[in-house]
């Protein structure tokens, strides 16, 4: 039976790393760490995310700044608070809530905040740098960031010799936590909805990495003994077991019959999920280390 990681404990230890470096960084030069969050409408998912990130900025002992802007906010008004923020020397981290009301474009946006400041790590600046191979000034997008915590806790900072499987290949994830587990000296493979065989190439991953949004896609024969799953899927799915119209969190990996085989597994809902707020602090923190010319803390 597979370890489980406990993606709550991991994070906390993150955060542990963060007030601590926040706190430092304070009392050697006057510089409170400061995080702006900019959300845009009522959704209330978006609401909740949000509110659990201010939450824990003001827990680090940041300076948390949350602007809550109307439904038929304009893209100039959106810009202009963005513009502002940018020249605002006491914020270090700068997160646009996504997806913005559909009348809102989200790049010019996300592409208008500073790299440095871009601590969820979506400009093209902060991507450029990930690509090549540049990990120590860029800021790396908050998922993989915290997946790649998990592999490095389990296989070492090197991982040559290794095959790392990442099924999905997006802007947000697919991509960056390829190129994290290439910096590492992983041999990697991106697979997709198109790769030919899916299975069989799944079955040559000492490190399968799961993220396409299809719930329980990679089941146990996909798996090769002794392997490392990292599951990043959150899926809802329907759970009659629980009553009528109940549903439940699911990942991407069949999780109790991949544990069987596995030897490390992240869990959904309680893996991967906590960390992604963990390495938002975490960002935030190298950001106002560097705005500082202090060295950044790494994580």
């Amino acid at each position: 039976m597979a370890t489980v990681i406990d993606g709550k404990q991991m994070a906390a230890s993150v955060i542990d790393s963060v007030k601590s470096a926040a706190a430092n960084l304070e009392a050697d030069t006057g510089v409170t760490t400061g995080l702006a969050v900019v959300i845009v409408g009522d959704d209330p998912a978006s609401h909740a995310y949000v509110n659990a990130k201010s939450k824990m900025a003001k827990e680090c002992g940041f300076k948390s700044v949350q602007h809550t802007l109307p439904e038929d906010t304009t893209q100039e008004h959106l810009t202009e608070l963005v513009a502002t923020l940018n020249n605002d020397p006491s914020i270090h981290g700068i997160l646009v809530q996504l997806p913005l009301p559909k009348h809102l474009k989200s790049e010019p946006i996300i592409q208008s905040i500073l790299p440095e400041k871009d601590v969820d790590g979506l400009h093209i600046v902060n991507a450029g740098k990930l690509a090549t191979g540049d990990l120590d000034t860029g800021l790396i997008s908050c998922t993989p960031a915290g997946a790649m915590v998990f592999v490095r806790r389990t296989h070492g900072e090197d991982l040559s010799g290794l095959n790392a499987v990442v099924i999905g290949r997006s802007n947000l994830f697919g991509k960056p936590m390829a190129q994290l587990l290439l910096a590492a000296n992983a041999t990697v493979t991106t697979a997709h909805s198109r790769t030919r065989d899916l299975p069989a190439v799944c079955r040559s991953a000492d490190i399968l990495v799961a993220a396409v949004g299809r719930p329980e896609m990679v089941k146990a024969d996909w798996v090769k003994p002794g392997a490392t799953v990292i599951d990043v899927g959150i899926n809802r799915v329907p759970a009659p077991e629980r009553g009528e119209g109940k549903s439940k969190l699911v990942g991407d990996v069949a999780f109790g019959e991949c544990a069987e085989i596995a030897s490390t597994i992240t869990p959904v809902p309680g893996g991967v999920g906590p960390m992604t707020i963990a390495m938002l602090m975490a960002n935030t923190v190298i950001a106002s280390h560097r705005a500082a010319g202090r060295p950044a803390p790494k994580f």
